[in-house]
């Protein structure tokens, strides 16, 4: 059988370790079995050492299961660490090796496609610089910067209230249109492509990458309808800043770092856009009922008005973790609760409306426009969406307008 003999076999156990596994987890994957002369993990020590190549079919193996692309297994050298930006998350416990592995991965997928759209952008002489990347300051006083982020997004006055069932999904809709218009790509990814590689909002809650021409900002959709708004707003926070990288749940923790005072910021100038302290009344005797009531009617999470009640002085830092433990457990249980459901029922949205959903209209429209000018190929932009060329043309039909920098109206 062809084996692949150019390969650098010190890409090996760099690629292995990197993806989280150890060498028995690595060998069950790749499918290699032990025999009277030698253990699955012997087989796959003696590929990581060079003393024997991979046939070609291990190796495709070995790039699904690693999830590196074939070139890599050819390099030099093992590439360098990739590019999460700034880690501003604070654990109660450990993440996983192999959790971290499948962040650095679904990262580097999102970096890779942002640097097409950025590319494609790169290419149009209409396209500018947006100004606000990188305009704020951490210094800024809370109430000042939640209003410069209000006037760019064009909201004077009070956020729109929820009218309907879906209060949440309202609000974030609203909000998402806006910051898409101002030149935001907006994306909802929980998973590399399969159930087996979700990551749960304990793993990361959002990620923002703080580009001047094509910003990008990623929530994790696994996480809770009603904590997607101030998931989005804390990642804008992070744009306006021009600080890129991972976020998690609020901390109660004094910050005492730089990292750790841009994401208190970004916390509480997304609490106080969502929230503003001068609309929070007096703690009520019944806390849990207040902050339930307060949190339907401005369409967000309860944790998250828990958070403005605990920064605003109205309850103490002891029973806010308190709430937002309980809380999150909670959520837990409605969340398997639910997969348990889903097992029992058939259909639902279909495949093409919840990717468009996912994708959001300012990047499909984006690769639309360009499918159409001949700038991009199908090929292309089935990398840039993370989809079957197959799916593009459904995806990118019959989009709706929208205003912004990338809206069609520019060219």
């Amino acid at each position: 059988m062809p084996r692949a003999e150019n390969i650098n076999h010190r890409i090996l156990p760099w690629a292995r370790e990197t993806a989280g596994l150890s060498l028995e987890e690595a060998a069950r994957r790749i499918g290699l079995t032990t025999s009277a002369r030698a253990s699955a993990e012997e087989k796959l020590l003696a590929l990581e050492e060079g003393r024997k190549k991979p046939t070609r079919q291990q190796l495709l193996k070995i790039a699904s299961t690693y999830r590196r692309p074939l070139t890599a297994f050819y390099a030099s050298d093992p590439p360098k660490a990739a590019e999460r930006g700034e880690d501003f998350r604070t654990f109660a416990a450990p993440v996983s090796r192999e959790d971290a592995a499948l962040l650095d991965a679904l990262l580097r997928d999102i970096r890779a496609r942002q640097d097409m759209v950025r590319a494609i952008l790169e290419d149009d002489d209409d396209a500018r610089r947006l100004a606000f990347v990188g305009s704020l300051r951490v210094t800024e006083p809370i109430p000042a910067a939640a209003e410069t982020i209000r006037r760019s997004l064009g909201i004077a006055g009070d956020l729109p209230r929820p009218c309907g069932q879906n209060g949440a999904e309202e609000v974030f809709g609203v909000l998402r249109e806006r910051v898409e218009a101002l030149g935001v790509f907006v994306m909802l990814v929980g998973n590399l492509g399969s159930h087996h590689t979700t990551m749960s909002e304990r793993i990361f809650r959002g990620f923002a990458i703080a580009d001047d021409l094509a910003p990008f900002i990623v929530i994790n959709d696994q996480d809770a309808k009603a904590a997607r708004s101030f998931t989005l707003m804390h990642e804008l926070v992070h744009v306006f800043v021009g600080s890129s990288g991972v976020s998690g749940a609020p901390s109660t923790v004094m910050p005492d770092t730089p990292l750790a005072r841009v994401e208190r910021f970004c916390n509480d100038v997304a609490g106080e856009f969502l929230l503003p302290e001068a609309s929070i009344g007096p703690v009520a005797d019944d806390m849990s009922e207040a902050i339930a009531d307060l949190a339907s009617a401005r369409g967000v999470s309860e944790a998250m008005v828990a958070y403005r009640f605990w920064r605003t002085n109205r309850i103490s830092e002891e029973t806010y973790r308190e709430l937002a433990a309980m809380y999150a457990a909670r959520w837990q249980q409605h969340r398997q609760r639910r997969r348990e459901a889903a097992r029992e029922t058939e259909g639902g949205p279909s495949y093409y409306v919840v990717r468009k959903h996912r994708l959001g209209n300012a990047l499909l429209g984006l690769v639309g426009r360009s499918l159409r000018a001949n700038e991009l190929t199908h090929t292309k932009a089935a990398k840039v969406l993370g989809v079957k060329p197959s799916s593009v043309e459904p995806l990118v039909r019959g989009l709706p307008m929208i205003d912004g920098p990338h809206a069609p109206d520019r060219r």
